[in-house]
């Protein structure tokens, strides 16, 4: 089969097809034929600084869709040929994939192939972000970095259904446009703290929610209101870990909390399980959809990274595997 591999690490030019082992199932996972694969912000980080990789050769990839190719020992509740989503830990660029079945999910009705792939990542978090760890309430404001991303696509429509007001913040104005398009009440270019206080009288959001690190934290940070809560979710500009403490959080009893869907993965795989079917279902009933804005062969792997890595991609880029 194909593989997309990560043989040393570096630029987009690293990425190198090979031909490779079809991988089996072990017990309790299942294999995929691959239809396509979701190129995903932690994919490129895996190849410039091994991002969670164990060990060279690599094969990125956190997200496909597909036909389930195979059942491993004790799988039940799945079929050799029904279509899927899954998240894995790794190896989706290529033509079989192998994924735990707690992490396999049947395709919701009405949703295809080239839908699913946008969804076993990106879409979880967004809900997390939106419900479970922000626990956003009607008539709160909320402040999302990376608005015009894919978690940014989808946290803007959840959280405009949530019965919300929507601060985004983008790098450009053709993101912002977009960002407006999808459940965004105001969208900031670049710098944003005065912007936000501007925007709510002086007040603050209720929720920030971070990607970036560094100094956009501390920015997300000041910008909240009385009892604010910011939530954590990446470190996309490799700044040191930020820490924060009492003389942050007790003037304002602000709080600070963290989410990612991959260590949820290995520590609670249940829990991610029961917020991946509740996210999902918020597909099936059109609350929320993403749009795919690039698609790339496989062998196109390294132009997909160039372009998210270029910081003007908008909503989902995916990689075309079987089709």
């Amino acid at each position: 089969m194909r593989a997309v591999e990560i043989q040393e690490y570096g630029g987009p030019e690293v990425l190198k097809v090979v031909e490779a082992d079809v991988p089996e199932p072990g017990p309790g996972q299942v294999s995929v034929d691959v239809a396509y694969a979701g190129v995903n912000f932690a994919d490129l980080k895996a190849r410039s600084e091994g991002y969670r990789v164990p060990a060279l050769p690599f094969v990125p990839g956190l997200e496909v869709s597909g036909r389930v190719r195979a059942l491993g020992v004790g799988v039940t509740g799945l079929s050799v040929g029904q279509e899927v989503a899954a998240l894995t830990e790794g190896g989706g660029y290529a033509d079989v994939a192998v994924a735990d079945t707690v992490n396999v999910f049947p395709l919701p009705p009405g949703v295809g192939l080239r839908t699913a792939a946008t969804l076993p990542a990106v879409l979880p978090t967004a809900y997390a972000l939106v419900h479970t760890v922000g626990r956003l309430r009607a008539g709160e404001t909320v402040l999302v970095q990376g608005a015009a991303g894919g978690i940014g696509t989808v946290t803007g429509q959840l959280a405009k259904a949530a019965g919300a007001t929507v601060y985004g913040v983008v790098s450009g104005e053709a993101k912002a446009a977009y960002a407006r398009e999808h459940g965004y009440d105001e969208v900031f270019v670049g710098d944003f703290e005065q912007a936000v206080r501007e925007a709510t009288g002086g007040h603050g959001v209720d929720l920030a929610l971070d990607p970036v690190g560094g100094d956009t934290f501390r920015a997300s940070l000041a910008s909240l209101a009385v009892y604010g809560r910011l939530i954590s979710f990446g470190n996309a500009s490799g700044a040191p870990a930020w820490t924060v403490g009492q003389p942050e959080l007790y003037p304002l009893g602000l709080s600070v909390g963290g989410f990612s869907i991959l260590t949820l993965a290995q520590k609670a795989p249940a829990e991610l399980r029961t917020l991946s079917e509740r996210a999902f279902a918020t597909v099936a009933d059109g609350t929320v959809s993403l749009p795919v804005t690039a698609e790339f062969g496989l062998e196109e792997a390294a132009e997909a990274h160039r372009l998210m890595g270029a910081r003007t991609s908008m909503g989902k880029l995916l990689l075309r595997v079987g089709g």
